[in-house]
């Protein structure tokens, strides 16, 4: 039985899932079980605070290996004390539970430097959990690099939102950032070591400053940002400009500038002579982050709609209702563009893809291959055919010129003697001009795209046994 803490959080999340599918039995320690989201089958979640010490002792019976990702940063009170009293419970219910290892996720950094509270406090952490008498494998990691990974986001917001960036010194500190898989790989990989207190400094395989991320991360997006130095914006002033320009609260913002101003490579190469883990550098990771957040950005479960928007892409979606089975109503959807036409306001289709030929997009005369199926790769008008699950899902993706990558996607459920069907539209925007134009055009949504599910309600129910494969 492996014990899991910090499950809701960005990285015990991912783990979660990859411990399933290694097939290790898995149990999620949590303060709100509710938090803990996609448990997968198998995996059972229990209520627990490790500040509460009574709470932990049912979650630790017959477990052989306990994760501790938890840290109270985001903590309105003294966050150091709280970590400190949650390391000492952890680690005294693991040692009266016969735990054989406690694997530590903390933060890279020179001990013997002056360090930031944040450093510091997850340096300490490591040894109050040693100091229980359970081995401890601890890593020490430095920035991670993943959708979701909160500096990943903060990079991302700064240089998605600010065609000139103030750079102040902490830009320009050194770190050896590391991809979320391979970090996951190394927290995976210390299961099959003999249980003994082992520190490994993890890394990617680049040296690279902030500055640095944000001007790779700008060129993989395609935009383009100038970088202005200051040298007198204090830690305090530049979590009042990060709360202002990012989703970061000021109090988080702060405590990670702090952690910032102080390198964070690897000195100690003992994690690459004990694991069969090459690590990525920040350019592969970058490219990896983003792919990873186009395949993951499915909207949340039926029935509801997806949320108006997540990190920085948006969304823009309805449903209706289909007094028709979910055959015909997705017959009726593959049928769409081409001769065929949009449903509704066709004028307005055709005069999108005139201004699209206006600015050398491709415009809207390439029709479709086929009238009646649609295939992977197919194009469809100035569409192109991305994903497509028959009788359930088509995902067209936009290829005429744009401040972004845009995405329409249809879905299809039976609900009773009927079906649902709910479309999608999804927008990611390069900088500013992209949202911009994503505000611009949501009020054209409600006309076009409405009008267009009504035009497939009615071709489904009006005609729906000739359009049904057969």
């Amino acid at each position: 039985m492996v014990l899991l803490t910090g499950a809701s959080g960005y990285v015990g999340g991912r783990l979660l899932q990859s411990l399933a599918r290694s097939g290790k039995p898995v149990r999620c320690l949590a303060r709100r079980p509710q938090a803990v989201r996609n448990v997968p089958p198998g995996a059972e979640v229990v209520s627990g605070d490790v500040l509460v010490p009574s709470s932990l002792e049912q979650a630790m019976q017959g477990v052989e290996s306990a994760y501790y990702l938890i840290h109270s940063m985001a903590s309105g009170r003294s966050f150091e004390e709280e970590d400190r009293q949650a390391a000492r419970n952890f680690g005294e219910a693991a040692r009266r539970a016969g735990v054989r290892r406690i694997i530590y996720l903390g933060g890279l950094g020179d001990s013997s430097a002056e360090l930031s509270p944040h450093l510091r406090s997850r340096i300490e952490v490591g040894e109050r959990l040693r100091a229980s008498g359970v081995p401890v494998i601890e890593f020490r990691a430095s920035i991670v690099i993943g959708a979701g990974s909160l500096s990943f986001e903060m990079i991302r917001a700064l240089v998605e939102r600010l065609p000139v960036m103030i750079a102040p010194r902490w830009v320009s500190i050194e770190a050896q950032p590391i991809a979320v898989g391979d970090l996951l790989a190394y927290l995976l990989s210390a299961l099959d070591l003999p249980p003994a207190n082992r520190v490994f400094e993890i890394g990617g395989a680049d040296r690279v400053s902030y500055g640095g991320l944000m001007e790779e991360y700008a060129r993989q997006r395609g935009l383009k940002r100038l970088v202005i130095p200051v040298p007198v914006l204090t830690p305090r002033l530049s979590s009042l400009w990060l709360g202002l320009v990012t989703p970061l609260y000021v109090r988080v913002g702060r405590t990670l500038v702090d952690s910032i101003r102080h390198p964070t490579v690897v000195r100690d190469g003992a994690a690459a002579r004990e694991f069969p883990i090459r690590p990525l550098g920040y350019r592969e990771a970058i490219r990896a982050a983003l792919a990873e957040e186009d395949e993951d950005y499915s909207p949340v479960p039926w029935p509801l709609p997806p949320k108006p928007q997540r990190g920085f892409r948006a969304f823009d979606s309805r449903i209706v209702a289909v007094d028709a089975p979910p055959q015909a109503a997705f017959a009726a959807i593959e049928r769409i563009g081409g001769a065929s036409g949009w449903y509704a306001f066709n004028w307005l289709w055709r005069l999108r893809g005139l201004l699209d030929r206006a600015v050398g997009g491709r415009g809207f005369r390439r029709g479709r291959r086929d009238p009646v199926r649609l295939a992977v790769g197919d194009t469809l008008d100035f569409w192109r055919v991305e994903r497509l699950e028959p009788g359930r899902l088509l995902r067209l993706r936009a290829e005429m010129r744009l401040p972004g990558r845009a995405w329409l996607e249809f879905e299809v459920r039976g609900e009773g003697a009927g079906s649902l069907v709910r479309q999608t539209a999804m927008f990611d925007p390069a900088g500013i001009l992209g949202r911009v134009y994503w505000s611009l055009v949501l009020p054209l949504h409600q006309l076009v795209f409405e009008g267009m599910l009504r035009g497939i309600k009615k071709q489904a129910e009006h005609s729906p046994h000739p359009l049904i494969p057969g």
